[in-house]
Parts: C-alpha cells; structure tokens; sequence
C-alpha cells in the first residue's frame, strides 16, 4: 500500500467514523512523510545514492569555503606587501636615496 493510499483510507476512516487522536496522529505522520517524499523527489534525490550524493556536495561545500578563505587571506597579504612595498619607496624618496644611486 502507497502512502496515497493509506491517507485516503484514513481520510475516509475519520470522515465517517470521526476523527480520534489515533487516527490524526496517523494521518499527520502519512501526510508528513508523503510531503518528505515529494520534496525528496523534487530535488532528485529519491534513489539510493542519495545519501553519497550528499556526503559529495557537503565535501565539495567545504572544500569551496576553504578555497574563499585562502584566497581572500592571500589578496588581504598581496595588498599588505604592496601598501608597505610604496611606504619604503616613500622612505627612500624622503631621503633622497635616489641621489644615493647616482
């Protein structure tokens, strides 16, 4: 028996024999896994693989932030090296190390 099939058969039991706390937890838990179900479905992820698959895209996910953070770490230090590279130029300028050179 499908899950369609047993929350119409509990359904048409609580319409006719009315509705015990049974009978609505059984329906919200058909229902709810049903709804599961669906989104599972939806999202392609229904099969047996599902599970690896997910394994898969947490670790690619990780992998990614790792690689964001390296790179913006690594662009912060090029941009320190730079701003401190024109201050020793600036130095060097102020006291005439170009004179020096001659």
């Amino acid at each position: 028996m499908t899950n369609e099939d047993m929350l119409a058969k509990l359904m048409a039991q609580a319409s006719t024999q009315g509705s015990d706390l049974i009978t609505l937890r059984a329906i919200v838990e058909e229902s709810s896994e049903l709804g599961a179900n669906r989104v599972l479905n939806k999202l392609g992820l229904e099969d047996d693989d599902a599970h690896q698959d997910l394994n898969e895209l947490r670790e690619l996910l990780a992998a990614w932030r790792a690689a964001k953070t390296s790179a913006s770490k690594a662009a912060i230090e090029w941009m320190v090296r730079a701003v401190m590279a024109l201050l020793l130029i600036g130095i060097a300028v102020r006291l005439g190390v170009s004179e020096l050179l001659r």
